[in-house]
């Protein structure tokens, strides 16, 4: 939360996020065969208390149980973006890229997921900016490419198409949970996307409280017509197993 607000960004776009109706504790858990992991039980009503400045979304894509000992909450997981209000939404879409939404548990692997598109205009310099990411879905399997796979990036595609207007900037990111040779870029490149993280030799988005290989999951893809001032997959402060994609543009 503290490199959330001390980073100062505009647009904000977030996986993973937890929200629980009525929750008590601050933290409840999640299980799963045998796995159990603690959660923020309202992780996105604390990043509203945090970014003040910011219009606040969230999209989830399931409904399950978290835990407090034996007594169970009703819990949504999904996407959130947030953005300074500075800069005025014209235009957004969200919607399925894998499966659809479970109100009765998170559901069989590889779980349902989502995406979320916005235009935004930039008053500063006067032209309009579209901004979409994605949680992709996680296959059991591993990181290799799937017709699912392939199923979603057309689906972040059309998504996309629907919100972009001919001649926007446009930016992509989100954690993809694909490898780099993945056909998933190939599709995002009929958008005239390139990846960052790839084309800029960067070999790791993930930090030390992530103990496996390959490296790789989180991806930032921009058009030629953005200029990129900086971008930094951040790893120091650790703020989670996945690396912040830190983006400077105009």
């Amino acid at each position: 939360m503290p490199y959330l607000v001390d980073v100062d960004a505009d647009l904000l776009c977030l996986q993973e996020v937890v929200r629980t109706k009525d929750a008590e504790p601050g933290w409840l858990v999640y299980r799963d065969h045998g796995v159990e992991l603690p959660q923020r039980a309202n992780l996105f009503e604390e990043l509203k208390a945090a970014l003040p400045a910011h219009d606040a979304f969230f999209l989830p894509v399931a409904r399950g149980d978290l835990f407090d000992g034996d007594k169970r909450f009703d819990s949504e997981f999904g996407l959130a973006t947030f953005v300074r209000r500075s800069h005025p939404i014209i235009g957004q879409a969200a919607g399925f890229v894998h499966g659809e939404f479970s109100a009765d548990g998170y559901g069989p692997h590889p779980r349902s997921r989502n995406a979320h598109c916005i235009r935004l205009f930039d008053y500063e310099r006067g032209y309009p900016i579209t901004i979409a990411h994605m949680h992709g879905l996680r296959d059991l399997e591993g990181k290799g490419d799937t017709s699912a796979r392939r199923h979603q990036a057309a689906a972040f595609v059309e998504l996309i198409r629907q919100v972009k207007h001919d001649g926007d900037r446009l930016v992509v990111c989100g954690d993809f949970n694909v490898l780099p040779d993945s056909e998933t870029f190939e599709i995002l490149g009929g958008l005239g996307l390139v990846d960052l993280v790839i084309s800029r030799g960067h070999d790791d988005t993930r930090t030390s409280h992530y103990k496996k290989q390959p490296r790789f999951a989180d991806y930032m893809l921009v058009t030629q017509d953005i200029e990129v001032i900086s971008f930094d997959p951040v790893a120091e402060p650790e703020v989670s197993d996945h690396r912040a994609l830190l983006l400077d543009l105009r």
